[in-house]
């Protein structure tokens, strides 16, 4: 099957988004519950929910893909291993669509991931009217039979003047790191750039671009500085070494 690669939106919120815009349209907006989807070992299915809180009906697509991460970009290649249903829909004002995604091939040895995408249909086209058009990304992860976890390790790397943080996880299942903050040894704070994935996968080596401010001092080899993180599976709080780039 053919990969393609989306620029989809990471954060996502259990809020109307606002779809449209122009001259004289009325705004329409979209909520989806739940915004991920966890199955737990032996689950085969499950639903989320896609509600219109616009003033006028639209109609959306939902398609399934498997998900892998390549050079710290999100894989999105065409799945049959999702059943999405129903695939389309039209909402009136107000209306709501239970969407069922079962799987047809239960994982193996490690978590299964795959992304839903739920784009909606624009409507006719009208003068004067610009219609801006939503596109989300769902995250499903779908657990062996046997209980697996994450096991990220993480170090930093100066490349090229730029610092990153890097994990590897070695573990059976993703790992969402967010809130990343580094200190180092003379009290400086350190954060990660806005807008990266939160998400590593499983088996899966990633990268967060750290800001530093601008007159920072070039940290060197082997200095080690403390790292604090939220994930979904609770506080991380250790110390992260530099390394030299591979």
């Amino acid at each position: 099957m053919m990969s393609c690669r989306f620029a989809v939106p990471r954060a996502l919120a259990a809020v109307p988004i606002v779809l449209s815009m122009g001259l004289a349209a009325g705004a329409q907006s979209l909520s989806v519950l739940p915004v991920n989807v966890l199955m737990a070992p032996g689950q085969r299915a499950s639903s989320l929910t896609v509600t219109n809180q616009g003033t006028s009906k639209t109609s959306i697509q939902i398609r399934a893909f498997a998900w892998n991460q390549d050079g710290d970009q999100d894989v999105l290649t065409p799945s049959d291993l999702v059943v999405v249903s129903p695939p389309l829909a039209t909402l009136a004002p107000g209306a709501s669509q239970v969407v069922r995604l079962i799987l047809r091939q239960a994982p193996a040895a490690r978590e299964s991931t795959y992304r839903i995408i739920l784009d909606q249909i624009p409507p006719p086209a009208e003068p004067g009217v610009v219609h801006v058009v939503l596109r989300l990304s769902i995250p499903i992860f779908a657990q062996p039979g046997s209980r697996v976890n994450p096991d990220v390790q993480f170090h930093l790397e100066d490349k090229d003047g730029a610092l990153y943080l890097v994990g590897i996880n070695n573990g059976r299942r993703h790992l969402a790191v967010r809130q990343i903050e580094l200190t180092t040894s003379d009290g400086r704070k350190l954060t990660s750039a806005s807008g990266s994935s939160p998400y590593v996968l499983a088996g899966v080596t990633r990268h967060w671009k750290i800001d530093a401010p601008g007159d920072s001092v070039p940290l060197p080899p082997n200095q080690k500085l403390q790292l604090k993180a939220q994930s979904d599976t609770g506080a991380i709080e250790q110390q992260v070494s530099v390394v030299g780039a591979p």
